[in-house]
């Protein structure tokens, strides 16, 4: 006969403790920075620097990865004076030569800069109408051409990544890696608690389901004009979204974290290069 499993009561007690102190302890926890999980880094064959022939194509502006891989297959690109077919062929930046269309290559320096943009600016490269971009903010950061990674819309303020790595950019950006993003949300109106939950549950808006990583009052709650709110959707103006969907007028917009990276020590207007720790644990985190 089979036998029935009744649930320990005092389970359900402590099951229900432990919604009850999440629910208490909500604003502290998004007082602090989230951080990303990292995952070991692959491990390289002989730790001697070595890297893939279609990587260092790409580095050097030829074309992207996949493209590359075409140029090999179709015998264009010589090493160290050989032409190469083979997809997997790795060289030593430092020390190989790399000629295509008989340009000897140099890829070049990868640079990785944060920006705590201001108000006003756009993220663009340039601008027809002559409002100021985000460009004229890191102009003098390096002599390589970066580019902004994702967007930050005009009014809305806070951490914007630059880089000249196509596949870290792309793998920030892409869905399927979900890198969180935290904002400093004030509206004109008080939010409803109500309202929190709609967005923690989920809302409907013109392009699909939305629905907050993570949504509470900011500090002790007092004030409940200011919100934080952990999201990983990229989705164009999204927060801005949610919010007027539900009403509400967003009055600033702060983007205070982005994939692990914070705006400590970095006013507005002001930029700074990652450090080589920065960079490594942005190609790990999952």
């Amino acid at each position: 006969m089979a036998s029935s499993t009744k649930r320990d009561p005092s389970s359900r007690n402590q099951q229900k403790k432990k919604t009850t102190s999440r629910s208490a302890t909500g604003n502290k926890k998004l007082n602090k920075a989230f951080v990303p999980k990292a995952r070991p880094a692959r491990a390289q064959s002989a730790g001697d620097g070595l890297i893939r022939l279609n990587r260092y194509l790409s580095n050097a502006g030829v074309a992207s990865r996949r493209e590359a891989d075409k140029l090999i297959e179709m015998g264009l690109v010589k090493v160290n004076g050989n032409v190469v077919t083979g997809l997997g062929t790795k060289v030593n930046p430092k020390t190989d030569t790399v000629v295509f269309d008989d340009v000897s290559l140099k890829p070049e320096k990868m640079q990785y800069v944060l920006l705590n943009k201001p108000k006003d600016y756009i993220t663009t490269m340039e601008d027809e109408l002559g409002r100021k971009t985000v460009m004229s903010l890191v102009q003098s950061a390096c002599k390589e051409r970066i580019y902004p990674v994702g967007r930050l819309d005009r009014n809305t303020t806070g951490l914007l990544l630059f880089t000249n790595d196509g596949e870290l950019a792309k793998r920030l950006t892409h869905p399927r890696y979900a890198f969180p993003k935290l904002y400093h949300v004030e509206t004109s109106e008080k939010i409803k608690p109500e309202d929190l939950d709609k967005i923690r549950k989920g809302v409907q808006l013109e392009d699909g389901y939305i629905k907050a990583d993570e949504i509470e009052y900011v500090g002790e709650g007092s004030n409940r004009r200011e919100v934080g709110l952990r999201i990983h959707s990229g989705r164009n103006r999204i927060v801005r979204r949610i919010f007027e969907h539900l009403g509400y007028t967003i009055k600033k917009l702060d983007r205070v974290m982005f994939a692990g990276l914070t705006k400590k020590d970095l006013p507005k207007g002001r930029y700074r290069h990652l450090s080589e720790n920065e960079v490594n644990f942005l190609r790990m985190i999952r």
